[in-house]
């Protein structure tokens, strides 16, 4: 497996990147860990207490705020922005709340993730604002967002 490469214009400092990542130009990454064979994308702002698992990737202007947890084989569309201060600003760090994005979600561009958990193979439509956890294998949408599919429903069973 290759080393991860680093764009010469993005800022890493106390991360911890996994081989085969790669890391684009203009990305800030501060305090946080990040797996083998990701892409974090140009603009994007990863912030302290950050973990990120393998095969993930993070499309650019995406912000991942502190206490955030996403494992392994995730997409993180563009411009997708998390929240861990629910009543900003607060300034008080003991009072900010965590986000666990699971294995194989898919979150849609310009989403806005409170903190929820995601669930696995769960998918997040692009726009849509998330305020509440999301159950694995569910599609969601809207703001807020709400469930329009179950792993159990057919195409033609939408609700």
């Amino acid at each position: 497996m290759e080393q991860a490469i680093i764009s010469e214009t993005a800022i890493v400092k106390n991360s911890q990147i996994g081989l085969g990542t790669k890391i684009w130009n203009f990305a800030n990454l501060y305090g946080c860990q990040i797996g083998n064979n990701c892409m974090i994308g140009t603009y994007v702002e990863v912030q302290n207490n950050v973990k990120i698992g393998n095969n993930v990737r993070v499309q650019s202007h995406s912000f991942l705020c502190s206490l955030v947890t996403i494992e392994d084989n995730v997409f993180i569309g563009h411009g997708v922005m998390t929240i861990n201060d629910i009543h900003p600003p607060s300034g008080d760090s003991t009072k900010w709340k965590s986000t666990l994005i699971k294995k194989g979600a898919s979150i849609g561009s310009n989403a806005t993730i409170f903190p929820v958990t995601i669930g696995e193979n769960a998918v997040v439509g692009a726009g849509s604002v998330v305020t509440k956890d999301v159950p694995d294998g569910c599609t969601v949408v809207g703001n807020p967002a709400r469930i329009v599919k179950r792993d159990s429903d057919s195409d033609e069973n939408v609700h």
